[in-house]
């Protein structure tokens, strides 16, 4: 099962770097997004990158024109008929990706593996909405996707052992890590991750100490690089709400409860660095 070419759907902050390392890693890639206008902008954002590598002495200026060439923009699904493999990156939101995934079953060769980079969905739940649920995977980057080493592969119910293989070996191939989940809400890192960052909400919420105070604890204390609310407000308030509400409804277990400060914030559009606003104040 060889893989060559690469459709990447969405060109946000995700999709534009699972896009960047495929180039990188001399795949043909096909970036997709709904307009024009997010895939320009997916396109600057990958420029500026390689940018930043060229000035630091990590690449030439001929290896930066190279990854920029083997980058394709669509605004349509049906190019995936000329790829190997299409990673989704969308929102996260069942309902759309299912949709997604039911439209690309009808475009892509019969040999096209469909991965998913979903952060907390069930892959078996996706693979449902395609005839060839044996060849639905996940592919969970961690953001920022060119530095994060660490890609969690999600198998789904019916996942075949060659699609599970050819995934593994593309992942390596991306200098990433590997590393095998089972499909259960949350996978590994945010079934871990997210209900600390609730908990440190809760310990804002009831008033035990300040944001700045419980970031430093996790840093001193525990040897964490970053604090759990600024990493809160780095991935998006909104998007820790969903995964907290995701995992909660998966397991029925209200120690996923997400805290009511959590949905106070989301709902005044504090939503973090993007916003401007959440647990801390940022220059938009």
């Amino acid at each position: 099962m060889t893989i060559q070419k690469v459709m990447v759907i969405g060109a946000g902050q995700m999709g534009s770097g699972i896009a960047q390392v495929c180039a990188m890693a001399g795949y043909d890639v096909y970036m997709n997004d709904l307009k024009q206008e997010f895939l320009e902008r997916g396109l600057a954002g990958i420029t500026k990158n390689l940018s930043r590598s060229v000035d630091k002495g990590r690449m030439t200026e001929d290896e930066k024109a190279a990854v920029l060439g083997r980058l394709k923009s669509t605004t349509t699904l049906e190019d995936a008929k000329h790829v190997d493999i299409v990673i989704e990156a969308a929102v996260e939101n069942m309902d759309i990706k299912k949709k997604i995934f039911a439209e690309l079953d009808q475009h892509a060769p019969d040999h096209t593996i469909l991965a998913t980079n979903t952060s907390s969905l069930p892959i078996t739940e996706i693979a449902a909405a395609t005839s060839r649920p044996e060849k639905v995977i996940g592919m969970h980057f961690m953001n920022p996707v060119p530095v994060m080493k660490l890609v969690e592969i999600i198998r789904g119910l019916q996942t075949a052992d060659e699609v599970y293989g050819a995934i593994e070996d593309m992942t390596k191939k991306l200098s990433k890590v590997p590393v095998e989940v089972n499909d259960f809400p949350g996978f590994v890192s945010n079934r871990v991750l997210m209900p600390m960052i609730n908990e440190a909400i809760f310990t804002v919420y009831e008033g035990v100490a300040t944001p700045e105070a419980i970031d430093e604890v996790m840093k001193l204390g525990m040897n964490h690089p970053m604090g759990p609310l600024t990493l809160a407000d780095f991935i998006g308030l909104d998007t820790c709400l969903y995964i907290m509400e995701t995992l909660h409804e998966g397991f029925g277990d209200d120690k996923y409860r997400p805290c009511p400060l959590l949905r106070k914030y989301v709902k005044a559009g504090w939503l973090g660095r993007k916003t401007g606003r959440g647990f801390y104040t940022y220059e938009t």
